[in-house]
């Protein structure tokens, strides 16, 4: 009976080893599978070691580049497309892009003051700044404005415009006056109402950047020491210029015509000339003699080489305001 109670029944024995036989098996499955796995993950990131390799790191054979000209060539191929279709008589799929009329893309109270220009109607110059100060859409004291096209050649030397007027009511801005002159002529345009007038002073403003003054005028002297702050106020309109009046032996002079309303007007790239002749504040009455000695000087500078019209069309508008046609009667 000792005997027989020590010894595991056989089925037991059998059971157990079977077990382990199993778990056994699903280990060795198991790591099969983790080492496939591994196995697949060093290919795959050998393939793209290798298909990273194929790009240069820069060029035409970089993958940027491959891929915008890849792009690119979609992007023809659908315009083809398109093509082949319209010839075809055929419109392309998708909705037909609709574009607003612009007055419709404006400001309701834009709109509501646009309606006060009747279309196709020519406008006098009186008029026409009368209703400018009417359909002004702004909140606060916009500048009436005056836009010319001329039909001269910018290109051309002796057709490139510029001029300055002194406006007898200004036109509504405050003017800060710089000189830069010797000692004696900066005390001078200080007496003369100038804001600024310094001399080597005032090259270690420049030297700083500071740039507080509309207007800059110098002697013909000093104009040498500015060459080097060119491309500081040569893109503000601030270089001091002959033409314009602001290079001059006669500081004091300049400076009180800067001061009571003396404006440079030039024709830019598309033989447009701009320019404020004063605020919607303004009487009627100055804003048409600012207007009428702006255009008496703007005739008075057409060039002898121009044929044909020397004024093609005149506009009056305020800051924000629609524009006003006025009658041409300026050549």
């Amino acid at each position: 009976m000792a005997n027989l109670s020590n010894q595991e029944d056989p089925a037991i024995e059998a059971q157990n080893t079977g077990a382990a036989e199993t778990a056994l098996v699903q280990d060795i499955n198991t790591t099969n599978e983790i080492a496939t796995e591994i196995s697949e993950g060093v290919k795959l990131e050998e393939a793209k070691d290798a298909a990273e390799e194929k790009y240069a790191k820069s060029g035409k054979k970089s993958k940027k580049h491959i891929e915008e000209v890849k792009a690119e060539e979609e992007r023809q191929a659908r315009k083809a497309e398109i093509k082949a279709l319209e010839e075809a008589g055929d419109k392309p799929k998708g909705a037909t892009p609709v574009t607003r009329p612009k007055i419709e893309r404006r400001g309701k109270n834009y709109q509501e003051k646009a309606k006060l220009v009747e279309k196709g109607k020519v406008y006098s110059l009186e008029e026409a700044l009368k209703l400018a100060k009417d359909t002004n859409p702004a909140k606060f004291d916009a500048t009436v404005e005056a836009h010319v096209r001329l039909g001269v050649d910018p290109r051309q030397a002796d057709q490139n415009i510029r001029a300055t007027v002194v406006l007898p009511h200004g036109n509504g801005k405050t003017v800060r006056v710089a000189v830069f002159a010797p000692l004696d002529e900066a005390k001078k345009a200080l007496a003369a109402g100038a804001d600024i007038a310094e001399d080597e002073e005032f090259i270690q403003r420049l030297e700083k950047g500071q740039i507080d003054f509309d207007v800059l005028i110098s002697t013909p002297g000093y104009m040498p020491k500015l060459g080097k702050f060119a491309r500081l106020l040569g893109p503000k309109g601030l270089m001091p210029n002959p033409k314009a009046g602001t290079v001059t032996t006669d500081i004091e002079k300049a400076v009180k015509e800067s001061k009571a309303g003396k404006v440079e007007y030039r024709v830019d790239k598309q033989a447009i000339i701009h320019i404020g002749l004063g605020k919607t504040s303004f009487d009627q009455d100055k804003l048409l003699e600012n207007a009428n000695v702006f255009f008496e000087s703007l005739k008075s500078h057409r060039p002898a080489s121009l044929k044909g019209s020397y004024v093609k069309s005149v506009f009056i508008t305020t800051t924000q305001g629609p524009s006003i046609p006025v009658e041409n009667i300026y050549n």
